[in-house]
């Protein structure tokens, strides 16, 4: 409806108006779905009657006061102040509806309401016309329509209108008074409907203008419905926050309601309580009324543009619907809905989520769908939603036993978003531990969160107990404590030193994992997966699991609530590592990450980032390692992390230390880790990165201390394998700082002697380090071999290292131009892996300079600033030949060097020409090495 057919009806009521003021009776009846529009012509007509004398009498109709009897006629006697005579007549009315008269109406109660119209109509005569208007009609008690229906009939040569307006969706209390009405000839039915969007525009226009009525129409439309009541508070709305509020189009739409059908009411709220899955069976047996009604209902609030198609049309207004409840009233409803859903077997999930809403769960069918309903919340990766079931779980079970496992749950779910939020169940979980109330599984979990949290000695009682418990054979017993003793010699090797478990295999392939191709097994899927690849990583044998490996990986996404899930990914992408496959490592972080990184839990995510860093770290990948550490790092902050923080801290030390990052390294370093850290794989990372920091400051004797506590833990563990720190290479390189090259050459003789040094990274890292600390005739050959294991590995960090060192060796045995093409190389691999420190080292120590005994130990290769070298003739030089002669000395070309300097190739030759000149030299390859070192200091 537009503005064109609004204004035909406010035109014909415009002529029932005259047509009263000329002594001809008219009745009309403004009928809508909903208050859509007709109490505004309501009162259009009661103003432009009053503006031409008419006297106007006014009631409304109002559900509370159909108990009362005659309240309509009570308020149109009351606003004419007639005498008391009429107060009796109404007292005797309401008397014999009492006695049940009125239902049947008999002579005396014709009389009464005869009595009653006369007094009405009298009031009314020549030259004094009255209008009378009900409002809310439908809302009248019977008295009031059957007096009403006899006044109607008794207007036609008195100039009287009479005005009521109805909701067309709300049956009244007497059905034949519409019907009754509409006989007489002077009766008119006006039907008012929501706007449409002509309508909508024409109001907009004039309240906003046009320019903002156009940009703001459709969400006008969509939101109001055309309905007139809802447009009016959203232009009120936009007008205040730009925007739909609670306080304006909630109010208005509860208001709407509340003014008519009760059993659309009772729908309405029905509806917002159950949702949009709620059918018209559920929306009836909740309202408490029949499917038909709740039809008619939903048909009539559509038609009103209350909703759209049976919903809502803005969550505001749901909002509102149940905010309007009685808080009581609304818990009701809520476990009521709960209830009806479990007993037609809906779906947990919508059981549930009534349940939370009450904050009850009133019986042991209600606590069961909590726990399946979290199970499936941890599934679809709502962690929120499965804390607020599980927790309402357990405050409302009843069997100890089942309050301790939906315990053991709460505390896995709070551990998936951050593990320290599970803090505050693992003291009663202990407690329940000691007292058999716990399983062996949700132990077994007990130990690993109580080892996370440096809690040792808690940790070490339980498990205490279930290798006591696991002495005495049973048919058919578990895996699973076998099975995580696999892990926990891996992870946490200290705790598990006198309790390792035979080995899975000795000489074959390791046995299928559990939903793999393979034998079966009898723990968790996960657990055993990760006891399997963590006794592999143990014994050093990466390599026979890797493919295995990659299928837990596969299988990830579909078992990423067990409470395994993160170390199983983590061992996984472990031995991807350790086996040499680190580019396998990420390409499978990135696939985990890459087509719904919110799927996987934050805790999950972050274990994903930090193995990321560690594998990135074994590519030279600096940049990457940097960012998935610090990551890791926001994902789970560094107190969460526990004893657990050394993995990320490590990968992140070590690559800002690579990096020069040496300011964010030494605020990370000033953090406190846990004491149990060192206890623990976790803590091996991060000793070996601290060392190499204190390598790069300049505390060798700090460095040696880190890496030689690295080597003790792992030689009491027995775990000296790879995968773990390669100490012995970053040992002998302090060695080598502190000018003990017997010592770094023993630690090199120690590691090639190792049966893992046949794996091409610690074979490569033995032989650079035997280069070092030998022979400067040697260091050609070893380094070249060290070069090409490393290029096998792909590890551009490391071949950068190895390429200064193999120019420095190729430049102290006289092949100068081997050296510079070597220099050249090292350049550029550490350009492009960010080394920015060692660029720095190559670009001041030049090709191949030093003394001739340097590598690991110093010049380019070192982690130590250049020494200042003294070169003969070098007062005599200008500063422009200076620079020029240095770029030279570092293997520009004279085109790279103009550019640089931003002059022309000529002025470079000439600039190098005079140099030659004043330093006695004939050719460029013959400019001091130290030249370089000495212009960058």
């Amino acid at each position: 409806m537009g503005l064109v057919e609004r204004h035909e009806q406010l035109a014909q009521l415009d002529r029932l108006i005259s047509a009263a003021a000329e002594q001809r009776g008219q009745v009309a009846v403004v009928e809508s779905a909903g208050p859509n529009g007709k109490t505004e012509l309501l009162d259009h007509a009661v103003a432009r009657a009053e503006g031409r004398g008419f006297r106007v009498l006014r009631a409304v109709g109002a559900r509370s006061e159909r108990v009362l009897g005659m309240g309509v006629v009570r308020q149109l006697f009351h606003g004419a102040g007639v005498p008391g005579e009429a107060g009796e007549l109404i007292d005797d009315v309401v008397a014999l509806e009492r006695d049940g008269s009125v239902t049947e109406p008999g002579a005396r109660t014709v009389e009464l309401y005869d009595r009653l119209s006369r007094v009405l109509l009298g009031l009314a005569g020549p030259g004094r016309p009255l209008v009378v208007a009900v409002d809310d009609v439908h809302h009248a008690d019977a008295a009031s329509l059957r007096c009403l229906l006899h006044l109607a009939r008794r207007i036609g040569p008195v100039p009287v209108l009479l005005l009521c307006a109805g909701d067309t969706g709300v049956a009244g209390e007497l059905p034949l008074f519409d019907g009754e009405l509409q006989r007489l000839s002077y009766a008119r039915r006006i039907t008012v409907g929501p706007l449409g969007p002509d309508g909508v525009r024409d109001v907009l226009v004039r309240r906003l203008g046009a320019e903002r009525a156009e940009s703001v129409l459709p969400e006008m439309v969509r939101v109001s419905g055309g309905n007139a009541l809802l447009l009016t508070a959203l232009v009120e709305d936009y007008a205040v926050s730009g925007g739909v509020r609670p306080q304006g189009y909630g109010l208005a739409f509860v208001g709407h309601l509340e003014r008519g059908d009760a059993t659309a009411l009772a729908v309405v709220r029905a509806l917002a309580v159950l949702g949009r899955e709620g059918t018209a069976a559920e929306l009836g047996e909740l309202a408490g009324g029949a499917a038909g009604d709740v039809s008619g209902a939903l048909y009539a609030l559509n038609a009103s543009g209350l909703l759209d198609d049976g919903w809502f049309r803005t969550e505001v207004a749901r909002l509102a619907v149940l905010g309007a409840l009685p808080r009581t009233e609304r818990d009701r409803l809520q476990v009521e809905a709960a209830r009806l859903l479990h007993q037609r077997g809906a779906a947990v999930t919508r059981v549930a989520a009534h349940l939370v809403e009450a904050q009850t769960a009133p019986g042991p069918w209600a606590v069961d769908a909590l726990r399946e309903a979290a199970e499936h919340a941890l599934l679809a990766d709502r962690r929120t939603t499965a804390v607020a079931c599980l927790e309402l779980a357990h405050r409302f079970c009843d069997d100890e036993a089942g309050r301790t496992a939906v315990l053991a749950r709460l505390a896995h779910a709070e551990w998936l978003g951050n593990p320290s939020s599970a803090v505050r169940h693992l003291g009663a979980l202990a407690g329940a531990a000691s007292a058999g109330r716990l399983g062996r599984t949700e132990r077994l979990a007990l130990v690993r969160r109580l080892l996370w949290h440096g809690r040792t000695e808690e940790a070490g009682r339980t498990l205490q107990r279930l290798r006591g418990a696991a002495r005495v054979p049973q048919p058919g017993q578990s895996t699973e404590l076998p099975d995580f003793e696999h892990w926990l010699a891996w992870t946490y090797p200290a705790l598990a030193k006198e309790n390792r478990p035979q080995a899975a295999v000795d000489g074959g392939p390791h046995p299928g994992l559990p939903g793999l191709p393979g034998l079966p097994g009898r723990s968790g899927p996960l657990l055993q997966a990760t006891g399997l690849l963590a006794d592999a990583l143990t014994r050093g044998r990466p390599q026979a699991v890797a493919g295995q490996a990659e299928r837990v990986l596969g299988d990830l996404l579909r078992s990423r609530a067990d409470d395994w899930s993160e170390e199983a990914v983590l061992t996984a992408l472990s031995v991807l590592t350790a086996a040499g496959r680190p580019a396998d490592a990420v390409a499978w972080c990135d696939r985990l990450t890459a087509r719904d990184v919110h799927r996987l839990p934050p805790a999950l995510r972050a274990f994903v980032a930090a193995a990321k860093a560690e594998a990135a770290l074994r590519l030279g990948d600096l940049a990457t390692a940097l960012e998935q550490a610090r990551m890791a790092l926001v994902l789970v902050p560094p107190k969460a992390w526990g004893t657990a923080v050394g993995l990320p801290l490590g990968s992140l030390v070590l690559a800002a230390t690579r990096t020069g990052a040496f300011d964010e390294v030494a605020r990370w370093l000033a953090q406190s880790v846990p004491e149990q850290m060192v206890d623990s794989r976790y803590g091996l990372t991060y000793l070996y990165a601290r060392g190499h920091h204190q390598l790069a400051t300049g505390h060798s004797h700090a460095a040696l201390a880190d890496f030689l506590a690295c080597g003790e833990r792992m030689r009491v563990w027995g775990l000296d394998v790879p995968g773990l720190p390669a100490w012995r290479a970053g040992a002998g390189e302090a060695w080598l700082r502190l000018g003990n090259a017997d010592q770094a050459r023993k630690l090199a003789y120690a590691q090639l002697g190792r049966p893992d040094s046949a794996g091409p990274y610690a074979r490569a890292l033995a032989l650079r380090l035997m280069a070092a600390s030998g022979p400067a005739k040697r260091r050609p050959q070893l380094l070249a071999e060290a070069l090409e294991l490393f290029e096998e590995c792909g590890d551009q960090y490391e071949q950068a290292r190895v390429l200064a060192e193999l120019s420095q060796a190729h430049h102290a045995v006289g092949d100068s131009r081997r050296a510079r093409m070597l220099f050249r190389r090292a350049r550029h691999m550490a350009q492009l892996c960010g080394a920015a420190p060692l660029c720095e080292e190559l670009l001041s120590g030049g090709e191949g300079a030093g003394d001739g005994d340097g590598g690991v130990g110093g010049g380019a290769a070192g982690s130590g600033g250049p020494a200042s070298v003294a070169v003969p003739g070098e007062a005599g030089l200008t500063e422009s030949e200076r620079r020029v002669a240095a770029l030279a000395v570092r293997g520009y070309t004279n085109r790279e060097i103009a550019g640089k300097l931003y002059v022309t190739p000529s002025t470079v030759e000439q600039h190098l020409t005079r140099t030659y000149r004043k330093l006695g030299i004939k050719q460029r390859k013959e400019l001091p090495a130290g030249l370089g070192a000495a212009v960058a200091a």
